[in-house]
């Protein structure tokens, strides 16, 4: 069933980020599944196919808005780089420690908390790489049949937008005493600066374990959910270890 009029943007709703889909149904059939339930903000990084493509208007079905405000980007980190929450959908932990959540509870958070959220769904073969999971602080899953665990983008998309649905009017003012947290390229910037730090003190050898190393570290340092003060001060600490020492 169609709506005449979109739903109006709620400040709280997360973006959805479709990372390097591959055909342009599946992305108009995800956007007819956020329309469905109140969300219009689309992210796509890297589209296989470019984009605009021609073939996603059809399969949209009508949610011709969430196409037209559709935005694109180059990589996951920049399209969710104004975000302080960002959850990957997931079957598997893909060797990235990180809490795992539900549907319904991600629902909740995004409601609840201050700060825009934006939800990834990785590639229709072969879902998120383990790098794309890494810029997440939270995995979301979804309890299935074990047996057959195959979800389509628009399923996927569907069910997580339906969650957020069911909590709109749910929503209560963060608490005016908390900073919000920090938003993704804070954070970015931040390791990038340890990272820089760390590489010349020779952190990162052997060479042979520096992605998983620099994996652990980065999920170390997102997961308490930083404000954006926490984290200029850290980053002052951080420029003055940088500096050379007063010579006697």
């Amino acid at each position: 069933m169609q709506t005449d009029e979109p739903a109006a943007r709620d400040a709280a709703a997360p973006a959805i980020v479709l990372v390097r889909p591959q055909l342009g149904e599946n992305i108009g059939k995800a956007a007819r599944a956020m329309l469905n339930f109140g969300l219009t903000e689309m992210r796509l990084v890297a589209p296989r196919d470019g984009w605009p493509n021609p073939s996603a208007g059809p399969a949209a079905s009508g949610a011709d808005v969430v196409l037209e405000r559709a935005q694109v980007f180059g990589s996951v980190g920049e399209a969710v780089a104004d975000c302080a929450h960002v959850y990957a959908t997931t079957v598997r932990k893909r060797g990235v420690t990180k809490p795992v959540l539900t549907p319904e509870r991600v629902a909740r958070d995004i409601h609840s908390q201050a700060g825009k959220s934006a939800i990834l769904f990785g590639p229709e073969r072969s879902g998120l790489e383990t790098e794309d999971v890494a810029l997440a602080r939270s995995i979301v899953t979804v309890p299935i049949n074990p047996g057959f665990g195959s979800l389509n983008l628009a399923q996927a998309v569907i069910l997580l937008a339906y969650e957020w649905s069911k909590g709109q009017t749910l929503a209560s003012p963060p608490s005016e005493d908390l900073l919000p947290p920090a938003q993704q390229d804070e954070l970015d910037g931040m390791i990038a600066q340890l990272e820089t730090m760390l590489e010349p003190r020779g952190y990162f050898r052997p060479e042979s374990r520096r992605a998983a190393t620099t994996r652990t570290l980065r999920s170390l340092l997102t997961k308490p959910g930083w404000n954006h003060l926490e984290v200029r001060t850290l980053r002052g600490v951080l420029s003055s270890l940088a500096k050379p020492g007063p010579r006697g």
